[in-house]
Order: C-alpha cells, then structure tokens, then sequence
C-alpha cells in the first residue's frame, strides 16, 4: 500500500481547488472553459503518453475512439437511452473497437502502424457521412446529429464530470507505470522481439494499454459532445484530434510522469491564444512543436530540469505519487 506524502497533499488540494471553482461567484466563466477543455486534453494525453510513449505504439486512431463513443452517447438519446447510459455504453463501444481493430493493426509496427491506425478514423468519417440510423434534419457537415435531452445538464455538472475523468486517467497512468506492467510495456518499448522472447506476453500487454486509452478517450469525447450539444464526422473523425493530443504530449514531454499536465496547459494557452489566426495556427503549433523537441527530446520538463530555480517543480512532477518508481 502506498504511503501518504505530502505530494498526495498538494494533488488533493490542487483537485479540490478545481472542483469548487464553478461555485465561487468570482471565477470568471472563461475560467471554468478553460478548466474543461484543459481536463479533456489531459484526459486524452495521458493515455497516448501511455500508449505511445511508454508502449512504443504511435497510435493515430483516438479520433475513432472519440467519435465512436460520441456517436454512441447521440445515436442512444434518439432512442430514448438515458444520456448517463449512453456516456457508460459509448466508452464500452470504444473499449470493444479498439479490441477488434487490434488484431490487425498488431501486426505492424513502427511507421506500419501509424499509418494503420490513421486510416481507421478516416475510414469511419466516411462511413458516418454516408449512414444515417436514425431520421432527422441534418446538423453541421454530414450525417450529424443534435444530443436530446440532455438540457438539464449545465456546464458545472460537465465541467465536474470532465474533472473526474482527468483524476482518472492520471491515477490509472501512475499505477501501471508503478506495476509489473508497466515493466513489461517498457521492455516491450525497447525490443519487443527480446522481450517475447523472454517470456513476456507482447499482445496481451499492448491489448490492456490500448483498450484503456480507448475507454478513456471514449468517455472523455463523450463527455465533450454533451458540451458542445452535436456531433458530425468531419470535425470529429479528423486528424486535428491527433494533432493536438501530439502535442500536448510532446511539448510537456513524452514518455515523462508529468509531461501530460504540463503540455496539457500549454497546449490550451495556444489554442486559445492562435484561434484568432485560424488555418495558420497548426502551422504555428507545428513550429513550435520542432522548436522544444530541437531544444529538448523531453519537452519542457527536461528544459526545466536545466534551470536550478526551476528543477524542483519538474522533479515534483516525475515523483512517483502512486507506488515506487520503476
């Protein structure tokens, strides 16, 4: 069992802080925004910093994962399923995805399996934009559709339920990181035919990381939907999902305990801040992203372990929090 430090404490404090921020009358709104669109990219970057950075699986396919789960949430109100059952069963739909599409795109590796898990988000915006279960007027660019009764939830409730989700992730995150599976994913990293070779089940592990981060993802995207009301395939089997989760990833620092928080924050200060340059703000994002990764392979973490006044914040934020450090 993992002993209580003070480092538990701040994360409390920090959590709880953010939890109660809706019920303080002086947080501006566009506080609470940025909170949540912070939470769901956190969410997001975890797992892929899991998936890719500790797994060695460049996966480009969370768009899928998202928009499936997102669908699932809509296609369910149509019907009359409760919105709550619908955020549950599109996280399950994801989860049961990234099983099937598993045991094809397992069988690549390195840039094979980019390129094969890029294709699956655009295959199904394609499929979405032609196929329409159930009637209605259109919404946006293709087969989309507004999320029904949904009119009773206000953004304090998705805000929290956001937050949550983001806990979540980063608990889920530290603890395989801190157990023998997260062991094995390193080993897997590194040379996956040695580390089959010695006795490591390679599919097994690589299938529990991938199923998580879809689950995850799903049940996040889901969430996002219910903020935004709608959903159509254009925007949301496309590859800017990948883009941004990247990112977020890199420019805090792949493959570090804290690179998710820190790119996270950054990454929601420039897509605020650029959204006013419209089509030139992935180029600028991309520009910055070959900037830090020239400067620091780790990100801005590793550039802070450079700097004295500022290495103590970025050991806090690799401290083993949940368990021992492997």
């Amino acid at each position: 069992m993992a002993k209580l430090t003070y480092e538990h404490l701040i994360l409390v404090i920090i959590a709880v802080v953010m939890a109660i921020m809706p019920l303080i009358a002086a947080v501006p709104q566009a506080w609470i925004l940025y909170v949540f669109i912070f939470c769901v990219y956190l969410s997001m970057s975890c797992m892929w910093n899991l998936i890719a950075g500790y797994s060695g699986l460049i996966s480009l396919c969370q768009p899928a994962f998202l928009g499936l789960a997102g669908y699932a949430l809509a296609l369910g109100t149509w019907i009359g399923v409760p919105w709550w059952a619908g955020l549950i069963g599109g996280a399950i739909v994801a989860g049961i995805f990234a099983v099937l599409v598993s045991f094809a795109v397992f069988r690549l590796s390195g840039m094979y399996f980019a390129i094969g898990t890029l294709v699956i988000p655009e295959a199904l915006r394609s499929l979405f934009i032609l196929w329409r279960p159930v009637g209605g007027p259109m919404t946006g660019g293709g087969a989309g559709y507004m999320i029904k009764n949904i009119s009773g939830i206000g953004i304090t409730e998705i805000y929290w339920m956001a937050l949550t989700i983001a806990v979540i992730s980063i608990v889920i995150f530290r603890l395989i990181l801190n157990s023998n599976l997260g062991l094995g994913l390193a080993a897997i990293r590194d040379n996956q035919q040695t580390a089959a070779s010695c006795g490591v089940n390679t599919f097994k592990l690589k299938l529990y990381v991938f199923v998580t981060g879809a689950v995850i993802t799903g049940l996040i995207g889901a969430v996002y939907y219910i903020y935004q009301g709608f959903i159509e395939p254009t925007r949301t089997f496309n590859v800017s999902w990948s883009m941004a989760i990247l990112l977020a990833t890199v420019i805090g620092g792949i493959r570090t305990k804290g690179g998710a928080i820190l790119g996270s924050m950054v990454y929601v200060f420039l897509y605020f801040v650029l959204a006013r340059y419209g089509g030139y703000s992935l180029l600028i994002q991309g520009v910055i992203l070959i900037v830090i990764i020239l400067i620091s392979p780790q990100g801005l973490l590793g550039i802070l372990y450079r700097f004295s006044f500022y290495r103590s914040f970025a050991i806090f934020m690799e401290k083993p929090v949940f368990g021992k450090n492997n």
